[in-house]
């Protein structure tokens, strides 16, 4: 169960990292893809999609490992398939655009299926 919790730990810290960048730095979160954020409501877009949602990700996995009420299991689950999800992307616009480089692309690739299957291995 410990081992379990520094799992869920880490991906928690994972998307809390996504949060707090998201909010803070909205464009720079997506330089990296060559998508630049040039309007106050692309940065609110940001702010909210990467930071919100990266943030409350991180609460409910730290619920899941504190294991308050019965949230443990569908946390788990929801955020692994939250991530697949995200990898599954990847995989499909690989398909269709090669993508330019190994960095960003591949790489988060390669974290979001980890990162989905470690969550699922703990549940």
């Amino acid at each position: 169960m410990v081992c379990d919790n520094v799992i869920i730990a880490m991906v928690a810290v994972f998307f809390a990292g996504m949060g707090i960048y998201g909010l803070v730095a909205p464009g720079a979160l997506l330089a990296p893809f060559g998508t630049r954020v040039v309007s106050a409501d692309g940065r609110n877009e940001v702010r909210a999609v990467y930071g919100g949602f990266g943030l409350a990700t991180a609460l409910a996995l730290v619920l899941a490992a504190l294991d308050v009420g019965t949230l443990r299991d569908g946390v788990l689950v929801a955020v692994a398939l939250a991530l697949a999800g995200m990898a599954v992307g990847r995989v499909v616009s690989m398909l269709l655009e090669r993508p330019a480089r190994f960095y960003p692309t591949v790489l988060y690739l390669i974290v979001e299926a980890g990162l989905a299957a470690a969550l699922l291995a703990v549940r």
